[in-house]
């Protein structure tokens, strides 16, 4: 038999995340590894678990899943991220997919149907509209309005910047973009220069910033 879906759970209500836990423990083929209140904690321990699947929720006390998405993908970016709201919005929607989430799922989904997502996101599909993922890459690249600070980035430089928020690894932007990877590093560094910072994680904070913006 293959081995069981790994789940990290993230929620700040205790009765929920025990629900989740409940809910998925259930299934013969997922595992929770691991579950905290707190988005300080996840991101120290989710990295060390490795999870399949990290399920965060998107407001926390002190922070974001979304934040702890994109801290998380940074260290190891096949820890794939399932953010679950209660709230429709369209701007940390946005944000998710900045912050390399897999999917974007409200609360009040059907139990079934939130198996049925872990076990999608785990296969490495993604539960977001291509299309808006495409609106965010464009939104980085036209405007509204080229923000100041990237205004000194080529069009192809600020194409492969919203990869990097999308948490995407050199290998894996080459493969978008059809380049080879030492060409992305080239375009990683001059990205990192001409913004003034020293790491991509760094760039892809900029980013998710001026896109909220």
């Amino acid at each position: 038999m293959a081995d069981p879906i790994r789940v990290y759970l993230l929620d700040d209500h205790d009765v929920v995340r025990q629900g989740l836990r409940f809910l998925l423990e259930q299934q013969d083929d997922i595992e929770v590894v691991g579950e905290s209140a707190s988005a300080v904690e996840a991101t120290a321990r989710i990295p060390a678990l490795r999870p399949d699947v990290a399920v965060l929720d998107a407001r926390l006390p002190d922070g974001s899943g979304i934040e702890v998405c994109r801290a998380v993908r940074a260290v190891d970016p096949s820890i794939n991220a399932l953010i679950l709201t209660s709230y429709d919005d369209d701007e940390a929607l946005f944000a998710a997919i900045m912050a390399g989430a897999s999917g974007y799922v409200l609360k009040e989904i059907r139990s079934s149907d939130l198996v049925t997502a872990v076990r999608h996101v785990a296969a490495g599909k993604s539960l977001i509209d291509p299309a808006m993922t495409a609106t965010v890459l464009d939104r980085i690249r036209n405007g509204p309005g080229t923000p100041d600070e990237l205004a000194s980035l080529t069009d192809q430089e600020r194409i492969l910047l919203g990869h990097i928020a999308e948490g995407l690894t050199n290998r894996q932007i080459a493969e978008q973009m059809f380049l080879a990877e030492k060409t992305v590093k080239n375009y990683v560094s001059s990205i990192l220069a001409k913004l003034g910072l020293e790491r991509r994680t760094q760039a892809a904070v900029l980013a998710s910033k001026l896109l909220r913006d």
